[in-house]
């Protein structure tokens, strides 16, 4: 586990990963491993986010935050013919939402409108049981936030902006 120097408590906020001693990523059967390869594909999003910045060409921009806990984001498409050509985001909060925007900005690229929101059904209802959907791609990283209510509303967060997006984009 990451331990803070000054206090030698485990820092708020910070996930043990698989090379953390203790953290249960070897030796604890397939499930624990396959926890520890999911977290650390979420910390890699959340570290070194793909498709983060502006889209000045966009057809659809839209932004949502939550007051609650200060995450905020904002989606920009371009679509063409009903298909999403390019998707970006922009934003800051905690490393569920920064890691959903990240995966979900691949996972959009080059499918229609209603593909997507048949997708984020199927991300809700992830949410809902906390067992992958291997048709998220690697969102399915995110079924152990099932597991923890109150973050929920982060891993929604950059899909209301992207259906908004979306919705504003087909006009």
């Amino acid at each position: 586990m990451r331990w803070s120097r000054r206090c030698g408590r485990r820092r708020c906020g910070s996930m043990p990963t698989s090379a953390d001693p203790g953290s249960g990523a070897t030796g604890k059967g397939a499930d624990a491993g396959l926890a520890a390869l999911y977290q650390e594909r979420i910390l890699d999003h959340y570290r070194r986010p793909r498709h983060k910045g502006t889209l000045d060409r966009a057809t659809g921009v839209h932004g949502v935050k939550n007051p609650l806990c200060g995450d905020d984001v904002t989606v920009a498409v371009l679509m063409r013919d009903d298909i999403v050509v390019e998707a970006r985001y922009t934003g800051t909060g905690c490393s569920i939402m920064q890691a959903t925007a990240s995966m979900l900005m691949g996972l959009v690229h080059g499918r229609a409108r209603g593909e997507i929101e048949t997708l984020a059904r199927r991300f809700d209802a992830m949410l809902t049981s906390g067992t992958a959907d291997a048709a998220l791609g690697e969102l399915d990283a995110l079924a152990g936030v099932a597991t923890f209510k109150a973050r929920h509303k982060c891993a929604r967060l950059p899909w209301q902006a992207l259906l908004r997006a979306l919705a504003d984009g087909g006009r």
